[in-house]
């Protein structure tokens, strides 16, 4: 029973784009693994930019200077 955690920034993807990510994830272990599509699992955290850091800033400070 494959487990897959997807976590990316909450910044508006579509249901329709979550719903083909789980699609994709799962034609792929089958198609890879040999999986049975039916006891797969594919989980999408989506997370805050303030609670998502990189090199010691959160995204959203990060995307801020950017932006300057």
């Amino acid at each position: 029973m494959p487990y897959v955690n997807i976590k990316i920034t909450k910044e508006g993807a579509t249901s329709e784009q979550k719903a083909a990510l789980i699609q994709g994830v799962t034609e792929l272990l089958v198609k890879t693994l040999g999986k049975n599509p039916a006891t797969t699992v594919v989980v999408i955290d989506e997370v805050e930019t303030d609670n998502w850091g990189i090199g010691g800033e959160s995204v959203t400070k990060l995307r801020q200077k950017v932006k300057s």
